[in-house]
């Protein structure tokens, strides 16, 4: 088996089980490693995990990474689809803020876009759920569409500075969505790939980041 068809088993296996969509280096990068691999350029016999590697077939949250080694939120500045402006002090005005990361080329992050506004819509007043489109700037009416259709009521942030201009060059995959509390600081794991029960999985990490602030857990609000 050559060194490609590896690479390309390899992201099969990761859209497949885990649903994140591969960036164009990761690719290339699973590629290369595969036929270095082969070659016996690895010089052993086993080769290391990528960077931020996917979660586990479990879909664990202990396995996705520390979210807090992505960055924060402590000071940025973004427009949003709807021609405002959100910055630091909306995250500070709430005691935790989900934030979803996603594209419009990402399968995976449309087709749970619908159950993430659902998710928003339940939220008590004290958390909020908000998106980054990281290829938004210029594709306002694609990114538009996406929403709508969805049902997506909440802010969608286009561009970002400072904070979240770093936080999201240091994403490896889409959909990506971290929680951050009032001061920015991003709590708990790093929520990878689109999930089969999105309120459930949602719902315990908002819950285990509303307990390390010391705040009530919160429930999700039904009509």
């Amino acid at each position: 088996m050559t060194g490609l068809l590896v690479a390309k088993q390899i992201l099969m296996t990761l859209y497949s089980k885990y649903e994140v969509y591969i960036t164009p280096l990761l690719k290339f990068l699973l590629a290369l490693a595969a036929l270095l691999l082969l070659s016996g350029c690895g010089g052993g016999t086993s080769s290391a995990p990528p960077a931020d590697a996917s979660p586990s077939e479990s879909g664990s949250q202990s396995e996705q990474g520390n979210a807090a080694a992505l960055g924060s939120l402590s000071t940025f500045s973004s427009d949003t689809l709807d021609g405002g402006i959100f910055t630091q002090d909306d995250v500070k005005a709430k005691d935790i803020t989900v934030v979803n990361f996603w594209s419009t080329t990402c399968g995976p992050c449309i087709v749970e876009m619908p159950d993430l506004a659902e998710f928003a819509k339940a939220l008590p007043d004290n958390v909020q759920l908000v998106t980054v489109c990281l290829d938004g700037y210029g594709n306002e009416d694609a990114v538009r569409e996406i929403v709508q259709q969805a049902g997506f009521e909440e802010p969608v942030l286009l561009t970002g500075s400072d904070d979240l201009l770093e936080l999201s060059r240091n994403l490896i995959y889409t959909p990506t969505t971290v929680l951050a509390d009032s001061d920015g600081k991003l709590v708990g794991d790093a929520i990878i790939g689109a999930k089969k029960d999105l309120p459930a999985v949602y719902l315990e990490a908002v819950n285990q980041a509303l307990a390390a602030g010391g705040k009530d857990e919160i429930s999700l609000e039904t009509d």
